[in-house]
């Protein structure tokens, strides 16, 4: 395929048909594209570089809180997931098996990781025998196979990319405290770094994870409206130590089972920033995390190859110097308003132009990708603009953000209203929950909607499908 093949002249405008704008995005920014087995997607460097960039910021936090990088393996023995029947149940039809190694015949079937939580389980009870061995605080990065029916390029595919906390304490208290701890470094991670306003709460026990004592999670409100899954961080209780027999002697000299906690974020954030930052023009990374976070266009004019690229490289090797990811955009075969639309699809957040007439000036334009302000900036305060022009705009998308999901956040007083809102505008709906999962599922029935997140126990309001004394105020939603 040639390079003007390749251009990004037009994409479908999200507001006529989301799910293809998505997928137009992630092909034609170069994000990612299908694999040749079903379900499964190649991430190409400059996706990868996206989740790159979230792995080291996110691998910093989880070594600031005490926890230390291991690695398992990715095959677990059919016997690990059937000693945890609740766990196998909630997973097995999304299971991938090895039967062979080789030509031969495996004595055991061999499960492919989709989730790690047994074969850390049987080393925990290798490792863990005194109450002076706790807390274990362990992080890894690895893949998962899940066996998807349904599948979406990062948002839900059959091999992902993840981190996946494992721990284990001497008290409940310690591990609900290391739960709800992970719940909001996951909230200030997303907020901060991926620019995206959400909410946080514990699932209901419909909606929480097989074997979890609780499920906690970090919500968000894409701007088709749809709520997406950020993150979720489990208080497993003494559910996998029992099974796995992970025993330690306390201070009492007593043999107790240790309690647990496991956590998550995945591949699936890449999506999250398209869906919630990309616009008609392609994507709007955010500066933390963006492949590129300068972009510098040469003006192809007269003599430009001698008098202005030793100027662009010059500002590039400036910048770099500074810490900024930066690119020059040298090709000969293109105009400069055919690379402008080019990287606004890729979603850089700040153009640097430079020509004839700015060099004679002493000048260079900045041109944001959110909102497409323009500065003419001197060279000499490059360094100092550009990162205060990246600061603010982490801090407007940011803020942007938080009022897309306030202005879509509604309060409903009955539940016709409920399904109104659930039949057009969508969005998230708070609203009281008598705790009934009856009604839970009555209303996920009738309107696709599910319960995000219960924000706190409430004894004021009515059930919202029932009309009964309430419990709780829940947050429902449509969700991928």
């Amino acid at each position: 395929m040639d390079e003007k093949n390749r251009y990004v002249q037009k994409i479908t405008p999200k507001s006529s048909d989301f799910s293809r704008w998505y997928v137009e995005v992630i092909r034609k920014a170069e994000l990612a594209d299908y694999a040749p087995m079903k379900g499964m997607m190649v991430i190409r460097p400059y996706g990868y570089a996206a989740w790159e960039n979230i792995k080291d910021l996110m691998d910093k936090r989880i070594k600031e809180t005490g926890h230390k990088n291991a690695y398992f393996p990715l095959f677990i023995p059919e016997s690990f997931l059937k000693k945890e029947t609740e766990h196998l149940e909630g997973f097995s039809p999304e299971v991938a098996w090895v039967t062979h190694g080789g030509e031969e015949e495996l004595e055991e079937r061999l499960a492919v990781r989709p989730t790690s939580e047994a074969i850390i389980g049987h080393m925990f009870s290798k490792w863990i025998s005194s109450y002076r061995d706790l807390p274990v605080l362990i992080n890894q990065w690895a893949n998962i196979v899940r066996w998807e029916k349904g599948t979406r390029p990062f948002l839900r595919t059959s091999e992902f990319l993840w981190q996946e906390g494992h721990t284990a304490h001497e008290t409940s208290q310690e591990a609900e405290e290391e739960t709800l701890k992970m719940l909001s470094v996951y909230k200030e991670f997303v907020e901060s770094e991926l620019a995206i306003s959400v909410i946080s709460g514990k699932k209901t026990d419909r909606e929480k994870f097989a074997g979890a004592s609780a499920t906690y999670s970090v919500e968000a409100l894409m701007s088709d409206n749809k709520a997406l899954q950020m993150g979720t961080s489990h208080f497993l209780g003494q559910h996998f130590s029992r099974v796995f027999d992970i025993k330690f002697e306390d201070r009492n000299q007593k043999l107790q089972y240790v309690w647990q906690t496991s956590w998550g974020v995945s591949t699936r954030m890449v999506g999250a920033l398209i869906m919630a930052h990309g616009d008609d023009s392609g994507l709007c990374f955010p500066p933390r995390v963006a492949p590129v976070q300068v972009i510098i266009i040469p003006i192809s004019i007269g003599d430009w190859k001698q008098a202005v690229m030793p100027v662009a490289e010059q500002i590039k090797k400036g910048l770099k110097q500074k810490g900024f990811r930066v690119e020059i955009d040298s090709r000969e075969q293109f105009t400069p308003g055919w690379k402008f639309s080019e990287w606004e699809m890729k979603g850089v957040p700040l153009r640097l132009e430079i020509g004839p007439r700015d060099i004679k000036n002493n000048n260079a334009v900045l041109v944001r990708r959110d909102n497409r302000k323009k500065q003419v900036v001197s060279r000499e305060e490059l360094d100092n603009k550009v990162r205060e022009i990246l600061d603010d705009m982490q801090k407007d998308m940011l803020d942007r953000s938080l009022k897309f999901r306030e202005d879509n956040t509604h309060e409903v007083l009955n539940y016709q209203e409920f399904k109104s809102v659930m039949g057009s505008e969508m969005g998230f709906i708070r609203t009281y929950w008598c705790g009934n999962p009856e009604c839970e599922l009555n209303i996920k029935e009738d309107t696709k909607a599910t319960i995000r997140a219960i924000i706190s126990e409430e004894k004021e309001g009515k059930c919202i499908y029932c009309g009964k004394n309430a419990g709780y105020l829940v947050v429902f939603a449509k969700a991928y």
